[in-house]
């Protein structure tokens, strides 16, 4: 049970940085944005947990082929924002264009 707490807290930690960061400076809270953060932490759990470095290799690829569709998030965010749209809209477009199940799809393609 502790170790799911330290996960939790560590996890919304970081989360809770960006953000407060990201208040100051939008490029500082970019920075650490950017930093894969999400998916370390999860290798680093997975791997804790598993200590499967197969599921962790195949986890990394997936990974890859799923940050190309998130992306449109970036994309479409600030451009509505620029054109006026609120943010409720513009956020739900943005997240609408990530376009997952197609990239899923196609990962499931190539892997044959």
């Amino acid at each position: 049970m502790l170790y799911l707490v330290t996960k939790f807290a560590t996890t919304a930690l970081i989360v809770v940085a960006v953000s407060e960061l990201a208040k100051r400076s939008t490029v500082a809270g970019a920075i650490l944005a950017s930093i894969p953060t999400v998916s370390v932490l999860a290798m680093v759990w997975i791997y804790l947990e598993t200590r499967d470095t197969a599921r962790l290799a195949t986890f990394s690829v997936d990974v890859v082929w799923l940050v190309l569709p998130s992306l449109a998030l970036f994309a479409v965010l600030p451009t509505l924002l620029r054109m006026g749209v609120g943010f409720w809209w513009s956020l739900a477009a943005g997240v609408a264009a990530l376009a997952y199940w197609g990239a899923v799809q196609l990962m499931a393609w190539f892997r044959g």
